[in-house]
């Protein structure tokens, strides 16, 4: 009998979600390693591309807090050629999760994400990368609270990295969506938009797989959803993109979150792939990926 091979977005929706459902708190390993699943797909890059982007180098491994004794590091692509003293809007890249603590190639550091920042670079934004603790549904707090150090970050040290601190553009991906919760709730200034791929946009609606010590009232404040419907006004542009063969109850949350944006008239622009894997910006090379990669840099242009 011939093994049956699942489509990579099937595997990224696995590692990046649903297995969070049966996983406690991973015990940190001495040794750090990448399993099998992340090396099927740690080297592919995005399937869009604009002239020049793969020259962008990076400002790597910039500290940008201290957490459990442990450097939480982030990367920094810039326009080639940006003259001193120029600013510029921040588009700050969300990974998702679960992943474990130890791996030897770390998120900012998978081809997904450096294409992500070149292409951000390469479009004229300042492209953000980084890494953050999303081990475990008990770590969600902590994940949240990196994000928001990240931001803040890059924020108080617009001048040194080059960026307009109030133009920051949140693009978050798979189950970092649920971290765009905070900035749902709070609403600040200088977030000017914010892009949600195939993303977790709803914990509350989703069968219950969070362990018993993670509360309602947990799963409610990390729904997008939640927050988006409790407020009328003052909600930033919202691109998503959405993934069809994507799993049943993600795309149900990414469509009850339009409905709420709907309701409270927000601007949104939504990009469905009616034949794309979760994932499809690296594994769907065809030209409905690609339109829907340049649409979104398109958006966050006239929104910034």
């Amino acid at each position: 009998m011939k093994p049956v091979l699942r489509p990579l977005g099937a595997l990224l929706l696995t590692i990046c979600f649903i297995s969070i459902a049966s996983a406690q708190q991973p015990q940190q390993s001495a040794e750090p390693e990448d399993p099998a699943w992340l090396k099927e797909f740690v080297h592919k890059r995005i399937v869009y591309s604009l002239p020049g982007m793969e020259q962008i180098k990076a400002r790597k491994d910039v500290t940008y807090k201290r957490a459990q004794a442990a450097e939480m590091k982030m990367d920094l692509y810039s326009p080639a050629g940006s003259q001193s003293g120029a600013r510029r809007p921040a588009v700050i890249f969300i990974h998702g999760g679960r992943i474990p603590p130890n791996l030897r190639t770390t998120p900012k550091d998978w081809a997904v994400y450096v294409s992500f920042g070149q292409l951000a670079a390469a479009a004229g934004f300042v492209g953000v990368t980084f890494n953050h603790r999303f081990y475990a549904w008990e770590s969600l707090n902590d994940s949240q609270s990196d994000v928001t150090d990240l931001i803040a970050y890059v924020r108080n040290n617009a001048d040194s990295l080059g960026v307009d601190k109030d133009r920051i553009i949140l693009w978050a991906v798979s189950a970092g969506g649920i971290f765009l919760s905070k900035p749902l709730s709070e609403l600040p200034s200088y977030i000017r938009c914010l892009v949600a791929y195939y993303s977790v946009l709803d914990l509350q609606g989703m069968p219950r797989q969070a362990p018993q010590a993670v509360s309602d009232e947990t799963l409610r404040e990390f729904s997008p959803v939640y927050h988006l419907s409790k407020n009328k006004k003052g909600t930033p542009p919202i691109f998503i993109a959405r993934a069809g063969l994507d799993a049943a109850e993600l795309n149900a949350g990414i469509d009850r979150f339009i409905q709420a944006a709907l309701a409270n008239n927000v601007t949104i622009d939504i990009a469905n792939h009616a034949n794309g894997h979760h994932g499809f910006d690296i594994e769907d090379d065809n030209d409905r990926s690609r339109d829907i990669i340049k649409r979104t840099l398109e958006f966050i242009k006239s929104h910034n």
